[in-house]
């Protein structure tokens, strides 16, 4: 597959500066995508002239009322012309080779329904800055059901044909960033091609950085991805999927050790990054819970 097969959107909010740099990363890469859609929910003129600036490619600049980020990716969605939409955050900055991994991932013999990637750190961590969702996985994993679907990658670092999108409906609003159901939009996105019968490929070679976080932010963090598991968790306990337990448990196991072992070097700060991740599930399944009664 061509490059040119493949569209990228970026969601952005409020975060100009962020967008300039991932779209100038992304346009001077070894090989460019045939088109970029940029949704933006804060528009501003710093974000106009980022896109402005990208002339290599061509640019499809769109404002959007707050809705969250399933939104915006739903909209970038319905105006992609390419048969792939690969998407990432205004916060990360792709690799030269990240279009090119994910052209060459999405047409192997064995074809791909999804195609994930590492997230790894930008540049050296800052005095007081910590990592938010970083994933280095270093080898190639082909994933398929019954697999734990954020094991398989994360949204900011993903790909699909433009069509099986579609006819899985795109991205769940009641879920992700300026939602109530705060976060889990990838991990349920990544469920329901799993659970469809598609391959999710894990791209050693298309690889995204993210931006070092706060302490604060890496926090708030912990408590709206763990929301959004147990919502996203909820949804699909509502519909009789009882695979979900199985979901649930696998994240109680990623964070119960880990606070076990944090409680013992009576290390504080991880004390509570555990806690936090755990507490959120409860309030996150009853919200799934509630609006899935009514989907």
């Amino acid at each position: 597959m061509l490059s040119t097969d493949v569209a990228v959107a970026v969601a952005t909010c409020g975060r100009p500066d962020g967008l300039a740099r991932c779209l100038e990363l992304v346009t001077a890469g070894t090989a460019q995508p045939g088109e970029l859609i940029v949704v933006d929910q804060a528009p501003s003129p710093g974000a106009r002239r980022a896109v402005e600036a990208c002339t290599a490619v061509p640019v499809r600049y769109v404002e959007q009322p707050r809705r969250g980020l399933s939104a915006s990716r739903n909209l970038a969605l319905s105006l992609a012309t390419r048969p792939v939409l690969a998407v990432t955050d205004d916060d990360c900055a792709p690799d030269p080779g990240w279009v090119a991994a994910i052209a060459d991932a999405v047409d192997r013999r064995r074809k791909p329904a999804a195609v994930t990637g590492p997230v790894l750190p930008l540049g050296p961590q800052p005095p007081g800055m910590h990592g938010v969702s970083f994933r280095d996985r270093a080898d190639a994993v082909d994933f398929r059901a019954p697999a734990i679907p954020w094991a398989t990658g994360s949204g900011a670092n993903f790909a699909a044909r433009t069509h099986a999108l579609r006819a899985i409906g795109g991205w769940d609003e009641r879920l992700g960033t300026g939602t109530p159901g705060r976060a889990a939009e990838d991990s349920d996105l990544l469920y329901r091609i799993l659970r469809d019968g598609g391959t999710v490929r894990y791209e050693p070679a298309a690889v995204v950085r993210h931006e070092w976080q706060t302490w604060s932010r890496r926090l708030a963090t912990r408590w709206s991805y763990g929301f959004g598991i147990g919502a996203m968790c909820g949804l699909w306990l509502r519909q009789g999927d009882w695979f979900t337990l199985r979901m649930l448990g696998a994240y109680a196991r990623l964070h119960v050790r880990p606070l076990a072992r944090a409680a013992v070097r009576r290390d504080r700060d991880e004390l509570v990054e555990r806690w936090r991740a755990l507490a959120s599930v409860g309030p996150g399944l009853v919200y799934g819970l509630r609006v899935g009664s009514r989907s």
